[in-house]
């Protein structure tokens, strides 16, 4: 029997499909015109792709404008691969060292649903420690790592998501969305997130955000402890560069390039 090479079996409607969804590559939205003529194919053909992917989340339609931008399945997917090659286990080892150089709880967390959820947890070893629940769904728009996640998604996203009044916690939670908006792009251009009792009270985090091959957010990772072990200056003087070096190596490891 004679071995007919792969190329051999592929179906170009699906070729097609899949040209059109990696013209998104660091482009935001794109129209069916300008994929027309990038690909080189009759617009119709180009809108009954789009149509088919949208109806399968793979694409989504900016009502106001009419073009279209990458969708939450492909992310899904991303998240699904990185987690398959070993997030985890990438990031185990950078987790061990944060925690013997600073003392602290460190974790990893993913986004699910609108929520941050810790995957991973290396405990402090000191007598007093913050213990995070692994699997637990936490608010996004309080903890130092929902926000990180928050903070590189479209403004769009969170209006649609978030209603104007958020849900209060502690006295020091931002419960208008307006107020969080503004802060989100602050920690965007920083590139880190400071939580100061927002979620539990006394407690304070500082979460970076991780990225993969594609430069999307995949997840986070976080420094954690009480206040009183926490004062300002040493987040200012140890704890960001700690955790934005750590943030950056497991990044690195898991294919970005900056």
């Amino acid at each position: 029997m004679v071995r007919r090479e792969k190329s051999n079996y592929i179906i170009q409607a699906v070729a097609h499909a899949l040209d059109v969804l990696e013209q998104f590559h660091g482009d935001g939205e794109l129209g069916v015109t300008e994929l027309s003529k990038r690909l080189k194919l009759h617009k119709n053909n180009v809108f009954r792709i789009l149509a088919t992917l949208e109806s399968r989340g793979y694409i989504e339609q900016n009502r106001s404008t009419e073009n279209y931008r990458l969708g939450t399945r492909c992310l899904q997917l991303g998240q699904s691969y990185i987690q398959h090659m070993g997030l985890l286990r990438q990031a185990l080892p950078i987790m061990v060292e944060v925690v013997k150089a600073c003392h602290e709880s460190v974790y990893v967390t993913v986004m699910r649903k609108g929520k941050v959820v810790p995957l991973e947890m290396v405990d402090s070893d000191q007598p007093v420690r913050i213990v995070s629940h692994i699997g637990e769904a936490l608010p996004s728009h309080c903890t130092a790592a929902g926000k990180v996640h928050l903070a590189f998604e479209p403004v769009e996203e969170i209006q649609r998501n978030f209603p104007e009044s958020l849900e209060r916690f502690t006295e020091h939670t931002i419960v208008d969305r307006r107020v969080l908006i503004e802060q989100l792009k602050e920690i965007a251009s920083a590139g880190y997130a400071i939580e100061n009792g927002e979620y539990l009270k006394d407690v304070r985090t500082i979460a970076v955000p991780i990225k993969d091959y594609t430069r999307t957010v995949v997840g986070s990772l976080a420094v954690s402890g009480p206040a009183y072990r926490i004062p300002p200056e040493r987040i200012e003087k140890e704890l960001i560069p700690l955790v934005l070096r750590a943030g950056r190596e497991l990044s690195v490891r898991l294919g970005y390039n900056a």
